[in-house]
């Protein structure tokens, strides 16, 4: 038999959501704290279930909310329990939606506890459309939020300078799983988000962040083990250079050996 979990409401939870909903008022409340909210501030959240941290949302003094919810019955629920004409409520996967919906109101807030199974995705949803976000807090595990604050060793890798390359981040509250209905098995962390005005340029971008995927591909391994199956020309980069693993080198560092790696030979007329 599977057991299921009964919300008050009637509505049982579903697993495949992550459906772990906020119960502690202080944490909203850190949330909201860090961010200000004004008469002109447009405010997004992703998966809001019962409207916990959304109901509060609304007593600031915002001009709207927009909320995305995949479940069709938390939806429902939701627009039959809340009257705000700020409040607008998208019964859909967040991560399919068109991100030129948020143009007209622009730049947004983030105020969300993500769905953890599907947090990366969000934060790369967030990257590629950063030009309609200004800054946000958004809940979610410890774990990954110790990852993207890295700057060295265990833990280090691809996501630490993807998404450090793009936003400020700076952790907040550390929450525990008995702030959430169900308790999730896992810790929680408040993080704050904050997009970039000025991102340094890197050559041949797209290219470069998956040669960075490659060089921590077995983070524990030199650069000379995790490249050696790649068309790079290794002769390149000195014995000391190759004998170093992703983990002991900064993204300024990793850009001059792309930029080393990546650049073509110049061609001498004859």
């Amino acid at each position: 038999m599977i057991k299921r979990t009964v919300y008050s409401a009637g509505i049982s939870l579903k697993k495949k959501f992550g459906q772990h909903f906020l119960r502690d008022q202080s944490i909203v409340n850190a949330m909201m704290d860090r961010v200000p909210l004004a008469t002109t501030t447009s405010v997004f959240e992703v998966g809001p279930g019962d409207g916990f941290l959304t109901r509060s949302l609304l007593q600031a003094p915002i001009a709207r909310l927009w909320s995305f919810e995949i479940d069709a019955r938390w939806a429902k629920h939701l627009n039959t329990t809340i009257h705000d004409k700020r409040f607008t409520l998208y019964e859909q996967n967040f991560l399919d939606v068109d991100p030129e919906i948020f143009a007209e109101h622009a730049p947004w807030v983030i105020m969300a506890n993500l769905p953890y199974q599907i947090t990366f995705p969000i934060l790369r949803f967030l990257q590629r459309n950063r030009q309609y976000l200004t800054e946000g807090v958004i809940m979610i595990q410890e774990e990954v939020a110790q990852k993207l604050v890295k700057t060295r060793g265990r833990g280090y890798g691809y996501p630490s300078l993807f998404f450090n390359h793009y936003f400020e981040i700076e952790l907040l509250l550390k929450v525990p799983p008995t702030a959430f209905f169900p308790p999730p098995k896992v810790e929680s962390r408040l993080v704050y988000l904050k997009t970039k005005q000025e991102v340094k340029p890197i050559p041949n971008e797209e290219e470069f962040w998956l040669f960075i995927k490659r060089c921590f591909a077995q983070p524990r391994r030199t650069l000379r083990n995790n490249l050696q199956q790649t068309h790079f020309d290794m002769s390149k980069l000195s014995d000391e250079t190759l004998s170093l693993r992703a983990q002991q080198m900064s993204l300024e560092e990793l850009i001059g050996i792309w930029t080393t790696l990546s650049t073509e030979p110049e061609i001498t007329a004859l």
